[in-house]
């Protein structure tokens, strides 16, 4: 069986989408497209998203909708990428042919490549909302843009933050060893740490994966980080793995000054205190995260949880901001055609970002936000607080961090 070309593949995912549409926009709506995993493994997080893209669609349209288009109003279409690549870009390429005029997505690096490039094949703008992997924006792509901060930005400031924190504790670190789901995501996160390690005088002296699927035991995992002896155990990964890995340093007694995320989907999740119970305590996570110190953002997770019944965590803020960027961009640009508003996103500075971040959201010629930074948080009496920078603070930090395994001396 011959293999099909790019371009081949490329037209039947077009026709493929055409084939399933039938939605059309009216007159007076501008539509905007939600890919994520709203099936599979991912589901939660994925439902979660959308929601949180729904609520900024609902907060817009009863404001007065698009001023600058009439008050046209915004409609969100779900696309289900299924939590894999290629279902992720024909449901794209669907929602493309059926009027969205911008993207939203995806959660997955993966998934987000597939997508950015359906982006820029329509000239439709793709706004990332989660997605780590440096890769989508080295491509040259002019039509996607990442509001949280990028793999080598988050493992680069994940180092600096802890070689600071546990220098002004007293206890500066000097070895860790780094736990890592496989792939592109963990990867790209543990080898802009270790390079950044390196020049803070920390040593990674153990390097540690572990499959993305099926993962159900980190003992063996765990015990082999913990036998080189590291003061710190850094971890890049999901919620379920990070939550096994965190169970099995406490069941092994790791003798470490402190167990500390990384871009990690776990550690600052507000239901990880209740399911890690004393596994969790005192854990660090360095991550992108929702302005706790924001009254507007404790006003949206407030009504969130009261549409939704459900904690609102910063992946879904992350899909909120996404949707105000495009609505900025259209308001800026009076226009429903996907150049025009490409070109006002580029151009947009956005003062009161949802996250906490050092500047306003603003991209840089790679689509990159260029003041998206990390904060340190950390699980004290069952809750996750901020607790580094001092500017974001909302709980003061316990460092050597090592409650539930017991420190090193």
């Amino acid at each position: 069986m011959k293999k099909l070309s790019l371009a081949v593949v490329g037209v039947l995912i077009v026709l493929t989408a055409a084939a399933c549409g039938g939605y059309e926009p009216a007159e007076d709506e501008v539509v905007i497209g939600s890919v994520h995993p709203l099936t599979g493994a991912l589901a939660g997080q994925g439902e979660m998203m959308h929601e949180g893209a729904q609520l900024a669609v609902d907060d817009l349209n009863e404001a007065g909708g698009i001023e600058s288009l009439g008050g046209d109003s915004l409609v969100l279409r779900a696309g289900d990428s299924k939590g894999t690549a290629d279902a992720g870009q024909i449901e794209a390429q669907r929602l493309v042919s059926e009027g969205a005029v911008a993207l939203i997505g995806t959660y997955q690096s993966d998934v987000t490549a597939n997508v950015s490039a359906v982006a820029e094949r329509n000239r439709v703008p793709l706004v990332i909302d989660v997605a780590v992997d440096d890769v989508i924006l080295e491509q040259g792509y002019e039509h996607t843009f990442r509001i949280q901060p990028n793999a080598s930005s988050m493992g680069r400031d994940g180092a600096i933050a802890l070689a600071e924190l546990s220098k002004a504790n007293g206890k500066p670190v000097r070895t860790v060893s780094y736990l890592h789901i496989e792939g592109a995501f963990g990867q790209s996160v543990h080898d802009a740490f270790e390079k950044e390690a390196a020049d803070q005088g920390i040593d990674v002296v153990s390097e540690v994966t572990y499959p993305a699927t099926n993962f159900t035991d980190a003992t063996t995992q765990v015990r082999e980080a913990l036998a080189a002896d590291p003061d710190v155990v850094v971890v890049t990964g999901y919620y379920p793995d990070s939550l096994l890995i965190a169970q099995a340093v406490r069941s092994l007694g790791g003798d470490v000054d402190a167990l500390y995320g990384i871009a990690n989907g776990g550690f600052d999740d507000s239901a990880f205190p209740a399911d890690s119970g004393p596994a969790g305590a005192d854990v660090l996570s360095a991550n992108y995260h929702y302005a706790a110190t924001d009254e507007r953002a404790q006003d949206i997770r407030a009504r969130f949880e009261q549409k939704y019944g459900r904690t609102m965590e910063t992946s879904a803020m992350l899909a909120y901001q996404a949707v105000v960027v495009i609505a900025q961009g259209l308001e800026e640009s009076g226009s429903k055609d996907p150049e025009e508003l490409r070109d006002a996103i580029a151009d947009l500075e956005i003062d009161d970002p949802l996250l906490e971040f050092g500047g306003p959201i603003a991209f840089d010629e790679a689509g990159e936000n260029e003041n998206a930074s990390v904060t340190v948080m950390q699980i004290r009496d069952g809750k996750v607080e901020q607790v580094f920078p001092d500017e974001f603070k909302t709980a003061d930090i316990v460092y050597p961090a090592g409650r539930a395994a017991g420190a090193k001396e």
